[in-house]
């Protein structure tokens, strides 16, 4: 029986198409996600992201324990809402998951996705000490991304700091959690809250006029911004390097060791594939797992869609770390030309890739 989100039954009220993803009952869109896509990029969309695995890690080797875990460095997370990317890797450095880290009065609270659940939270016990880990049921969590969100959010929630926070910071009050993160390239906040709290919130964003999205957008938003989704453009058997998070990755200080370190240092100089972008702009939408043919040798796309602000389609494609311009893709038995660039692909509702 798949579960469900504290907000199934709002879902359901406004008129949502909903379908199985990652073990949970969610919103695929609420009569087009193209409506929904450009909401968010020219004024305020509503994702409910409360599938996502929330997890409080505390005590006192709270700190040693994640440092251990995530391949970025948490030492960076000084200040209480303080927030960081980053990765959980395993011995040779296969992505078990990436998720965000903040920096709590209490300790740390680690953000991970819905999928990998079962397998983080085994990680986790597997390599755990002393450390306290609690994952947080009753919360809810609400996405709200676009130009005016967080003005929308400010109107309606009444707690001072919104409108002034920094990116990948947030402010904590009580129970709720405000961070200045997304996954849609766009600015915006992600909320978690008691249960109850955030669908009394999801409806008074909907009478406030801000449009409620689903998968579908999320993921043409995501892929426009040249974001990885997990299971797709990156798994347990690709590293940080060749998933185009290598930047996420901390080796200083030298004396920290972390899961998955030594396998890093190892690949940072021989490693042969990368993840980067393709646009494709002949008819027909180029999807996941279509070859591609380089000037390097042969690849594969790992996502692809057709981008509603582009008018075309885009993709991440893993090719030989030595490809670049001119490419083919393979789309119903046909080579046709398509051309490598690097993402992203969209930033604020414009165009950046040459």
């Amino acid at each position: 029986m798949l579960n469900r989100t504290p907000l199934f039954d709002f879902h359901v009220a406004a008129g949502a198409r909903m379908v199985p993803f990652g073990g949970w009952e969610m919103p695929l869109h609420y009569g087009s996600q193209i409506v929904e896509h450009v909401a968010v990029r020219t004024g305020a969309g509503l994702f409910d992201v409360s599938h996502m695995t929330i997890i409080e890690v505390n005590g006192a080797s709270a700190y040693d324990f994640l440092s251990r875990l995530v391949a970025n460095d948490i030492g960076r997370l000084k200040a209480h809402g303080d927030a960081l990317y980053g990765a959980l890797l395993n011995d040779t450095a296969g992505i078990i998951d990436d998720l965000i880290v903040y920096r709590t009065q209490a300790g740390f609270r680690a953000v991970v996705n819905a999928s990998t659940r079962d397998k983080v939270l085994a990680w986790f016990e597997r390599h755990q000490c002393s450390a306290e880990l609690t994952e947080r049921k009753d919360l809810g969590m609400l996405a709200v991304q676009g130009p005016e969100a967080i003005e929308r959010v400010a109107e309606l929630v009444n707690k001072p700091g919104i409108r002034s926070l920094k990116g990948f910071s947030a402010l904590i009050d009580g129970t709720w959690m405000v961070g200045r993160t997304g996954y849609t390239g766009e600015d915006g906040v992600e909320l978690m809250l008691p249960a109850a709290e955030a669908v009394e919130l999801a409806s008074q964003l909907l009478k406030s006029g801000v449009q409620p999205c689903g998968l579908a957008a999320r993921d043409t938003l995501r892929l426009e911004a040249g974001l990885n989704l997990y299971g797709q453009d990156m798994t347990e058997a690709n590293h940080p390097y060749e998933s185009n998070i290598g930047w996420s990755v901390a080796l200083e200080p030298e004396g920290r060791e972390f899961v998955g370190r030594t396998a890093l240092i190892g690949l940072k100089q021989s490693w042969t594939h990368k993840l980067t972008g393709m646009v494709y702009e002949g008819k027909g939408v180029v999807r996941h797992d279509f070859p591609v043919q380089t000037d390097a040798g042969t690849g594969v796309v790992t996502s692809g869609v057709f981008s509603p602000t582009l008018e075309m389609s885009i993709a991440l494609v893993r090719v030989p770390r030595a490809a670049k311009g001119g490419c083919e893709v393979e789309i119903r038995g046909k080579w046709m030309p398509a051309r490598l660039v690097r993402p992203p692909f969209v930033r604020h509702g414009k165009k950046v890739f040459e």
